[in-house]
């Protein structure tokens, strides 16, 4: 974590919380998705994620994200078209008031992490005390299992999301949310997830769910460095390694081989992108993604379609969610989320 440490753009709490942490050798790429599926099946594996979960599961607090006032409980759907159970965690103000509603999609880069690890549980009270009725959908991961057991590659994850954008849609009245503010939402991951999925109700013509999207630090490109990108070069080493093929052979190397944007909406074209709606994208200033984000929302302009963006000076990738260091940071977007829903 050296390029941390003496990065003067970096908020102090954040290096006071990650800079303790080991710099790991780059981790190379991947001959195929099995090879990686093998990693992943070992003890030292498992022990990671375990650490991981245990150090960002910290976040989980009555300092941190306050429970008062908040009713929380586990819903399950069935997800078309594959026909298999999701579940999802929905948190919101206690009482019979009909609010906006947020459906959000966790990061972990479509192939890990859950809706039920701590940083998001905490993450999700803290959206939800602003207001908003959240659900966050436990979509298939591809590579190491969600509370969804199956692990499967692209388009799974992504049918999950948009199977859960219609469940809360079609069960607005019973969660206590009004179906005309209905925002999509996610970070890293998930930020990929919610484009796609803006993308695929788009194509299916059900744009009508939703009122928006808000993008917080997509990961959408697929490949690292790319000069278009600066950051991805200028950031590199702050946070993470991209700088391999691993993500797009976790995901699905066809769909990233056939540019598809519902895999990776970097690939959008502007045909796609006309007539999208309402977007808000968020970036993170240190991190490597920042600038594929920038440039989507740029994107969106040059067609016409109503798009902002906003940029998190001093923090690194999805620093929001890991609010236990900068809370105020992380109440910020969330504020702004839960605007952008209300309007």
């Amino acid at each position: 974590m050296v390029k941390l440490a003496e990065d003067l753009r970096v908020d102090p709490r954040i290096k006071a919380l990650l800079g303790h942490l080991p710099q790991l050798p780059p981790a190379g790429d991947a001959a195929s998705r099995d090879q990686q599926l093998a990693e992943e099946d070992t003890d030292a594996a498992r022990e990671g994620w375990a650490q991981f979960k245990a150090l960002f599961g910290a976040n989980d607090t009555e300092a941190t994200a306050p429970s008062a006032g908040l009713a929380m409980r586990t819903v399950e759907f069935v997800s078309q078209p594959d026909g298999n159970r999701i579940k999802a965690h929905v948190i919101r103000p206690q009482g019979e008031a009909v609010l906006p509603g947020v459906v959000y999609l966790h990061g972990g880069g479509m192939t890990s992490l859950s809706a039920f690890d701590g940083q998001y549980r905490a993450w999700g009270r803290i959206v939800a005390a602003e207001g908003l009725a959240v659900v966050m959908v436990d979509f298939r991961n591809a590579l190491v299992a969600s509370s969804a057991r199956e692990v499967a590659p692209f388009p799974a994850g992504l049918n999950d999301c948009v199977s859960g954008v219609r469940w809360v849609h079609a069960n607005a009245a019973t969660l206590g949310i009004d179906p005309a503010r209905i925002v999509v939402a996610g970070e890293s991951g998930g930020g990929n997830l919610t484009l796609a999925t803006g993308l695929k109700l788009k194509r299916g013509g059900e744009l009508g769910l939703i009122k928006g999207l808000y993008a917080m630090c997509p990961y959408i490109a697929g490949e690292w460095p790319q000069a278009r990108y600066p950051s991805s070069l200028n950031n590199f080493g702050i946070l993470g390694d991209l700088h391999n093929n691993r993500a797009a052979m976790a995901y699905g190397i066809e769909a990233f081989r056939a540019q598809d944007p519902l895999a990776w909406p970097a690939f959008a074209s502007d045909d796609d992108l006309r007539g999208f709606p309402p977007t808000v994208i968020s970036v993170n200033e240190c991190d490597p993604l920042r600038d594929e984000g920038i440039d989507f929302y740029r994107r969106l302009l040059a067609v016409g379609a109503p798009a902002r963006c906003r940029q998190v000076m001093g923090t690194l990738h999805a620093t929001e969610i890991f609010a236990m260091a900068c809370p105020d940071i992380s109440r910020d977007t969330a504020s702004h989320l839960a605007n952008f829903a209300r309007r």
